[in-house]
């Protein structure tokens, strides 16, 4: 009843968030770089690897008119990938695993890899074949030194009314130079921890920050839980996703955000990165914050500027009000 009626505060913005519309078919592909496409759709360029995850570009629900996307924020189509050599799925809900997208992209794809169960869907709905359905503990070597490892994740999945019958996951791809943790969606558990010791000295970690709710705990991850889930990863870069761009929960759109700059600030040895929608951003640099980034966390300190100006200055409305009132009573009584 909460969710369905309790008032939503600013979980959606009021004006188009800044994104960049880079040519990702000009990238060099021999850099090792991520763009973020918004919630949890990013590509990966590693060692000449181009990963694309839960890529989500035409719809991420059921009836096109859910879940509309923020203003600003739908810059990408399929149209506009290059030739992806692996495509990962991590699960079957609406706003990682899109029929539209994945349908166009198919003449461009190499390999799929996905949770057990996931691959039924390419091949009714989309009509591809995903080479790889792993279990958790499973493992698929790509060939030239890249490796693929299927972990768990805690959470659910169902794309109907009928939950459960299919596996999500979360990944490491090993490449020859880098180690990279794709968290998918879910709830804190030790399952980060086991990661960081199966697979020490990670390069990059992709972690799950927004879309929660104290009801949701055990399947999306509180503010809290992400730097629990950074502390155990040890990741030299951290990029959170599953943010700024649906209103899944109904925190403020852009809390995930603060919370993560809050987390930076207050440990840069974490090494988390917030770019813009679009905004390349090289693997290999040692730097904590790429060119440009940040920059959606500084509107939220604009806004909070004229809040707190609001705030202060609110007493003074109604007296002006009212005293405009008796002001005009008293014209009508002269």
């Amino acid at each position: 009843y909460d969710f369905l009626f309790e008032r939503q505060e600013r979980n959606r913005p009021d004006h188009a968030l800044p994104a960049v519309k880079t040519d990702l078919k000009a990238l060099d592909p021999k850099e090792n770089l991520l763009v973020w496409f918004g919630h949890s759709s990013y590509l990966i360029q590693a060692d000449g690897l181009r990963i694309l995850v839960d890529p989500v570009f035409e719809t991420a629900s059921p009836l096109p008119f859910f879940n509309r996307p923020f203003e600003g924020t739908d810059l990408y189509k399929p149209e506009d990938m290059p030739g992806i050599d692996l495509l990962v799925i991590t699960h079957d809900h609406w706003d990682h695993l899109d029929y539209g997208t994945v349908t166009k992209l198919r003449d461009r794809t190499g390999r799929v890899v996905c949770p057990l169960g996931v691959g039924e869907y390419f091949e009714i709905g989309v009509s591809i074949r995903a080479d790889h359905g792993l279990d958790w503990g499973e493992q698929v070597a790509l060939g030239g030194g890249f490796t693929v490892y299927c972990r768990p994740a805690r959470h659910f999945s169902g794309r109907t009314f009928r939950a459960n019958r299919t596996l999500w996951a979360s990944f490491v791809v090993e490449t020859p130079s880098q180690r990279i943790f794709l968290g998918g969606d879910g709830g804190y558990d030790t399952h980060f921890a086991d990661v960081a010791r199966e697979f020490p000295n990670l390069d990059v970690a992709v972690l799950e920050d927004g879309q929660y709710s104290e009801d949701w705990r055990y399947i999306h991850m509180l503010p809290a839980d992400l730097k629990r889930a950074v502390e155990d990863l040890g990741a030299r870069r951290v990029f959170p996703v599953h943010n700024s761009k649906y209103a899944l929960a109904r925190h403020p759109w852009d809390e995930p955000l603060n919370n993560a700059a809050a987390l930076a600030a207050e440990n840069p040895e974490a090494g988390i990165v917030l770019p813009r929608i679009g905004e390349p951003v090289r693997l290999d640099r040692s730097d904590t914050l790429p060119a440009g980034g940040g920059q959606l966390p500084k509107i939220e300190r604009e806004r909070r500027l004229i809040f707190a100006l609001f705030f202060y200055l609110s007493p003074v409305f109604p007296a002006l009000f009212f005293a405009l009132i008796g002001y005009g009573l008293s014209l009508i009584h002269i």
